[in-house]
């Protein structure tokens, strides 16, 4: 990989990592389904009508959309509104990795190897352990809705390997048109018909800039620049870049929000992570470290 293109990788995976803190400030202004319907329909428009339509059919395209922007981020957005830690989200969607590979088992008829298993194992005991950390049902429900957020993730990545090969911005630029009008209705049912006014009326600002990173940022450079990634690379030397999201995440909710996690919870996150690393590295050390047949 050039020097440039590792600059991109770096740039995409930080942003995406930084895309959690600017949920936080996005939420803290406006409601949660709210600010994730005007997410998609900044991502939609205008770029819609600069981006060609990708050649899938329009089933698969309804059904990510209502996948990832209904499902996934409404209840990403609303977890974290209700008090998950913005850095330690980034790293419990990260299980979307484990979900997809299950749910390929599933629909797609894929075997998993060992090391993927074994790496689902530990990194779901870690989330048991952050579990136990949030018992209470207050803190409790933001992190099931958050694990609930990265299934859903998975589900998304599953009907994108039924798309086959795909121009990822544009598969998500158009989808991008599915979830506002889901998103404004369940807004305008969970959080009341004044909400939309009083937002537009109460945002500032940081809420604005938020909503902007989310919308463009976030996802046309990070999906776009991904895209051109992927097209010059094998996607196993540009995938294990997404593990430096968490850490970007983290990072930067503790700088910019002030958060810390208990150490329960640290112990938790080494374990996701750790089982994270075993399922993408696994498989190449344990070929390295076999004996070479003669």
């Amino acid at each position: 990989m050039t020097p440039r293109h590792l600059l991109l990788a770096f740039a995409v995976v930080t942003v995406w990592g930084v895309n959690f803190v600017a949920i936080r400030w996005g939420v803290n202004e406006v409601p949660p389904l709210l600010l994730t319907a005007f997410r998609f329909a900044c991502a939609a428009v205008p770029a819609v009508f600069f981006i060609r339509r990708p050649k899938v059919e329009l089933g698969i395209l309804i059904s990510y959309g209502f996948a990832i922007g209904v499902l996934q981020f409404g209840l990403l957005f609303a977890a974290i509104k209700l008090g998950m830690p913005a850095g330690l989200s980034s790293l419990v969607m990260q299980l979307q990795a484990f979900f997809t590979i299950g749910l390929a088992v599933v629909f797609l008829g894929e075997r998993p190897g060992l090391f993927q298993l074994l790496g689902a194992a530990v990194a779901f005991a870690g989330i048991g352990v952050i579990g136990l950390e949030r018992l209470e049902g207050a803190a409790l429900v933001p992190l099931l809705m958050t694990i609930a957020a990265s299934l859903f993730w998975g589900i998304g990545n599953v009907i994108t390997k039924k798309a086959g090969q795909i121009d990822m911005l544009s598969f998500v630029v158009w989808s991008s048109l599915v979830p506002p009008i889901p998103l404004f209705l369940a807004s305008l049912v969970f959080e009341g018909p004044g909400a939309l006014p009083q937002a537009l009326g109460d945002i500032t600002w940081l809420g604005g800039g938020s909503l902007l990173f989310i919308s463009y940022a976030a996802t046309l450079f990070g999906y776009g620049a991904w895209s051109v990634l992927l097209k010059r690379y094998p996607a196993n030397l540009v995938a294990p870049f997404t593990l430096l999201v968490p850490i970007a995440g983290i990072g930067s909710a503790a700088l910019l929000l002030g958060e810390t996690i208990s150490g329960i919870e640290v112990v938790g996150s080494v374990l996701v992570f750790g089982g994270l690393l075993f399922n993408v590295f696994g498989p190449r050390l344990w070929s390295l470290a076999r004996p070479k047949e003669a």
